[in-house]
């Protein structure tokens, strides 16, 4: 394993141990909760920021989002409903490795998450309505995203590259295997 994907999965702090199984469980649902993940990734308990990170990460292996597009947390026993401003988590870190079809991007999230962008992690890329910018975001697992932290957008821009896969060049990032194009509207320039 090379240094620096070793060194990112360490700092994970993880402990191993594989995230509850809260798309199996179907608990009632018993309100909603004053609980906000803020578009920077924050999470925020009736108005004011947690700052325990291993309580965060707790909240974060029971996060949610069901079909109706909510986000909950779920234990087997209950069901609450919070307020997710953005994505659920941030990408701060990440780590490439390899060229074209054979590059492999991990990342490592604000909770403690590493994921690989693949077929079953893939990215999916969005406009910023507020300022034209391009917002990457990358499945984590079950429907929940993580939105890349700005810098971490750059160090992803490096890895643009076009494609042709015969309808005419693309431009986009590969990653397990698979090549992610940014659609056309996220090209265009912005006036």
């Amino acid at each position: 394993m090379p240094q620096g994907l070793a060194e990112l999965i360490g700092r994970a702090d993880s402990t191993g141990r594989a995230p509850p199984p809260v798309e199996k469980w179907d608990p009632p649902f018993c309100g909603d909760l004053d609980m906000r993940i803020a578009s920077d990734g924050s999470w925020h308990y009736l108005g004011s920021p947690i700052g325990r990170a291993p309580l965060v990460r707790l909240f974060g292996s029971i996060l949610r989002k069901d079909e109706d597009g909510r986000y909950y947390l779920v234990t087997p026993v209950e069901k609450v409903g919070i307020t997710v401003e953005d994505a659920p988590f941030l990408a701060v870190e990440l780590h490439a490795q390899g060229k074209r079809d054979t590059q492999l991007i991990t990342f490592r999230t604000n909770v403690g998450d590493v994921v690989v962008a693949d077929a079953d992690h893939p990215f999916r890329f969005a406009t910023d309505p507020d300022n034209a910018g391009l917002k990457p975001y990358v499945l984590v697992r079950g429907r929940l995203e993580a939105l890349l932290a700005r810098p971490l957008l750059y160090q992803l821009a490096d890895l643009f590259e076009e494609h042709d896969r015969g309808e005419g060049p693309e431009t986009g990032v590969w990653s397990g295997g698979r090549f992610f194009a940014l659609p056309p509207e996220c090209l265009s320039p912005k006036t």
